[in-house]
């Protein structure tokens, strides 16, 4: 990565915070004394592969609570105005960089990912994918095939376009029995 694309992603993320110091919507530890850890996150990243194979994650285990349902439905309206607010901050003003964006999908979708976790809502695995790319006259189809079940399954996603760039976020959230 270039010094100068270096130098504009440390200043644009100290101007808006890193993922750990976001505001308002901090991430915070919880005080578990005798709760099992329920819920586990990790990143991953296409330009990456193959860094986080080597570390054994424990198994989750969860208690069966006989529901066949989520008590409550994963809020797409609320996501929906999450990835606005997030998408719409972070690149308002930005001009596209292929480096700097690079780095902006790893910020946006650690930032977006905290603040869906924020809302609490249990038994959602969450995964949130990050598109961003140049506006230069030229098309682009994302696909995505899930298997789910339509009933309790859903996703969110919000398209953004300023004069140099467009970015596309997806945030899915898959109910786990």
């Amino acid at each position: 990565m270039s010094d100068v694309a270096k130098d504009k992603a440390a200043r644009l993320l100290k101007k808006r915070g890193s993922v750990s110091s976001l505001g308002s919507h901090e991430i915070k530890p919880k005080d578990n004394l005798n709760k099992p850890k329920d819920s586990m996150s990790t990143v991953s990243y296409i330009d990456e592969p193959g860094h986080h194979d080597d570390v054994q994650r424990p198994a989750v285990q969860m208690e069966n609570t006989y529901h066949l349902g989520p008590m409550r439905r994963f809020p797409v309206a609320t996501v929906n105005n999450i990835l606005k607010d997030v998408l719409t901050s972070y690149l308002q003003e930005e001009k596209y960089e292929a480096e700097l964006c690079r780095q902006m999908t790893k910020t946006i979708s650690e930032v977006v990912k905290a603040r869906v976790k924020d809302l609490m809502i249990p038994r959602y695995k969450i995964i949130v994918l990050i598109y961003i790319g140049q506006l230069n006259d030229q098309s682009m189809r994302v696909g995505s095939r899930c298997i789910w079940d339509p009933a309790n399954d859903t996703f969110a996603s919000y398209t953004f376009k300023n004069s140099s760039l467009f970015a596309l976020a997806n945030v899915y959230a898959v109910y786990y029995e």
